[in-house]
């Protein structure tokens, strides 16, 4: 039983109420709906962030979508949630509600990674905090329910993206159900949900019962049973998955002229995967051949679901959790995956596979609805510091193939890279001209969730089809993927040429291994787009947790300096690169953090600010942190017998405060810290006034100070508690590359830090 047609997004018929026509801002207050003559609202966004008209805004987006359908759109944006009154103030929609956390995670919105409660948010006129709760998408559906009942409610954005299936909550350090039990919403769309919600606004507009809308792309939903038509697979069980009817394989026509050792290893471990369906390997260069039989070929996804580990197995089993993960990572390629189905005691939750990618039309036709590009005039002049720092910025294209593990893009926005026309993003920039209030003629990005993946995609169409591989650019760049970035070129030079533009930056992050491989995309860049600084981020130096990041080495970092620095020599311009580093990352030991900070000290880079691991939700580093497992490989009982089949993990506020300590090795209250460690681990040499040290000795001042605070009698050295999921870990078993030294740093390797230790 195959999942309902496709549509393109502005193929529909228009809903009756178009003559209606377009809102200056959707509104916002029954006053609003007077004035645009509406008696009722077709559908509400109840979103946690303030209302700001603008594509960077997921409310704006989706609310201009359905509009554009003839559908009358109202927004409640951040309301009191201790009652039911805010829920009521523009009456009962007519098809639905539509609940979202806003552009953030709630819990990431108002926590720290060390858990502490923030008091700002970026996303809130004067960057106010408390103007939303914990778990928004819950509490917003709850009250939702109690304003009016038997109203269909449609939760998505990325906080219920996110939580589609079971999930580990690093808040509140256990595994917790989907967020459809939780909140007892109708359905769920993940993603960028422009397709799913159009294609159910329209259905629920025809009088197709919620309950019933079971094969819309992209949803999920609440079952007692699997569907019917469908045939299961079995994977709750590590050792003896259900068996999967194999794939054709696309690069079966395709000539390899060379394999590295580790893409052979890569093959082999996906050879034997719970979900593998044909042997994929990185393959350079690559020949081609049309096989005019593809199209008949057996495509098993089609009519088959797989059934993973119950919410039982996972709560309290990191193995099978760790399993779960590795399928569900599996199953996100939009053509071939199939629908997942996990039980939660009597119930289960259905997730139909991804939402086809939209086309570039599509992708054009969504940036150019008539959005105000400003906040809702109810917000008068306060500022929303989230839109402050975006307004002036366009979003090129999205998705992301790095899969990097602590990153949510691919969970959310998937790994096709979906772009824009160049016509579409000039478009834009002249509407940027006309509608931002004190434009000064800088465009302060061209970008997305990576710069310089503008119209980058696999160039086999079977390959791409079939493709189970997590990052197409790790270990290595894969021989299928185009790494031509003509096209985003040419786009800079266009947008350099419209009149008013005085500068066009870059501000998303660049993958710089794959901008090594177009020497041109780095000297314009260099050229034309830096404002002095560009910020990068190789996460860290050393190989155990750039491994676990599925990040690449810093030969491609080195290689990237090398050419930026080149480059702007040649423009005549003084330019640094800004890397950007994670600290207490799985799979990072204590020497790992020292190895770094040396790197930093051979290169005088003094960071003033450090991010700590956050573990979001369904994030394979997430599932990293949680189970100490290595699950970027497949989970098997002899796989788990292996040395490697666990990773160190900093856990606790301890340890954790440590790392971030020894990346901010220049900062004096943190020597004393790092003094401390660099004893334990037999690294007194490091403490000095030598060149090769990373910290300077004890003060007598210090001394003073450090006598007179352990009178004070705190909790421990820092002053803080250990943290829920503490485990400290005494061994290392993470490799790491036995480098040289430069400049008089001395890096330690594994053996080298075990004969220190003791």
């Amino acid at each position: 039983m195959s999942q309902a047609q496709t549509h393109a997004l502005f193929d529909y018929p228009k809903y009756w109420a178009e003559c209606y026509g377009t809102a200056p801002f959707l509104p916002m207050s029954r006053k609003e709906m007077d004035i645009l003559g509406w008696d009722s609202c077709d559908i509400i966004i109840v979103t946690g962030d303030a209302y700001v008209d603008h594509p960077s805004f997921g409310m704006a987006i989706i609310g201009r979508m359905l509009e554009s359908q003839g559908f009358r759109v109202g927004i409640i944006a951040q309301p009191d949630w201790r009652s039911k009154d805010a829920f009521m103030q523009l009456g009962k929609p007519n098809l639905f509600f539509g609940v979202t956390a806003g552009n953030m995670d709630s819990m990431i919105n108002r926590y720290t990674a060390e858990r502490r409660m923030r008091h700002d948010d970026a996303y809130t006129p004067n960057d106010e905090g408390g103007k939303r709760p914990d778990r928004a998408v819950t509490a917003y559906t709850q009250r939702c329910k109690e304003a009016f009942k038997g109203v269909p409610i449609v939760i998505g954005g990325i906080e219920a993206s996110l939580r589609r299936i079971a999930h580990y909550d690093y808040w509140s350090d256990k595994v917790r159900r989907s967020v459809l039990f939780d909140s007892k919403a109708d359905l769920l769309v993940y993603g960028n949900a422009e397709r799913p919600l159009i294609e159910i606004a329209h259905r629920l507009a025809r009088g197709e019962d919620v309950k019933k809308i079971t094969d819309v792309r992209g949803s999920a939903f609440l079952t007692n049973q699997a569907l019917p038509g469908w045939k299961g697979i079995d994977s709750r069980d590590i050792d003896r998955p259900g068996k999967i009817d194999p794939i054709p394989s696309p690069y079966e026509e395709i000539t390899p002229t060379s394999c590295s050792d580790n893409e052979a290893q890569t093959a082999a471990d996906e050879s034997t995967d719970v979900t593998k369906t044909a042997q994929i390997v990185n393959i350079s260069e690559p020949s081609y051949s049309r096989n005019s039989t593809w199209a008949k070929k057996a495509k098993p996804w089609e009519n088959t679901y797989i059934n993973l580990p119950t919410f039982e197995q996972v709560k309290d089993n990191k193995v099978m959790y760790a399993h779960a993960s590795r399928i569900f990572h599996q199953e996100v390629n939009p053509t071939s995956a199939k629908p997942l189905l996990q039980s939660h005691g009597t119930r289960q939750i259905w997730l139909n596979p991804p939402a086809k990618p939209l086309s570039q039309d599509e992708m054009d036709g969504v940036f150019g609805l008539p959005y105000q590009r400003v906040p809702h005039p109810s917000y008068g002049k306060a500022k929303i510091p989230a839109y402050d720092m975006i307004k002036t910025s366009i979003n090129i294209m999205r998705g992301c193939f790095g899969g990097c593990t602590f990153c949510s893009i691919t969970e959310h926005e998937g790994r096709i890279i979906q772009s824009r026309s160049h016509e579409s993003i000039i478009n834009e920039i002249e509407d940027i001209k006309a509608k931002v209030p004190g434009f000064t003629g800088v465009i302060s990005d061209l970008g997305g969730p990576t710069a310089n993946m503008y119209q980058l995609n696999c160039k086999s169409e079977k390959a791409e089809a079939t493709c189970r591989k997590p990052s197409c650019v790790w270990p290595t760049i894969c021989g299928h993927l185009d790494t031509d970035h003509t096209p985003t070129i040419e786009l800079y030079r266009k947008a350099r040429k419209v009149k008013g533009i005085k500068k066009v930056l870059i501000a998303s992050g660049v993958r710089y291994d794959l901008a090594i491989q177009d020497p041109d995309y780095v000297k314009e860049l260099a050229s034309h787009h830096v404002g002095g600084y560009l910020k990068i981020a190789p996460e860290h130096t050393e190989e155990g947790p750039l491994n676990n990041m599925m990040k690449p080495g810093m030969g491609s970092y080195d290689k990237f300096k090398e050419m930026f620095d080149h480059y702007s020599k040649l423009a005549g311009k003084k330019q640094y690169l800004i890397p950007y580093f994670i600290s207490a990352h799985p799979g990072t030991t204590d020497k790992d953090m020292v190895n770094l900070a040396l790197w930093l000290k051979e290169n005088n880079f003094k960071l003033d600010q450090v991010q700590n691991f956050y573990p979001s939700p369904l994030a394979n580093a997430t599932t990293l942190y949680h189970t100490e497992l290595n699950s970027l490989r497949n989970i098997t009982s002899k796989n788990l017998a292996k040395v490697d089949g666990t990773i160190a993990v900093p856990k606790g506020a301890i340890q954790r405060r440590l790392h971030k300590a020894i990346l901010r090795y220049h900062d004096p209250n943190n020597w004393p810290e790092i003094r401390q460690a660099l004893t334990k681990m037999g690294l007194s040499k490091l403490i000095g006034s030598a060149p090769n040290c990373l910290v300077p000795k004890e003060t007598r001042n210090e001394q003073r100070n450090q006598r007179n605070s352990k009178q004070q009698g705190k909790n421990n050295a820092q002053g803080y508690k250990t943290s829920p999921g503490q485990k400290r870990h005494s061994n290392n078993k993470s490799s790491a590359r036995n480098r040289p030294a430069n400049k008089g740093l001395t890096r330690f390797s594994n053996d080298q830090f075990k004969k220190k230790s003791k």
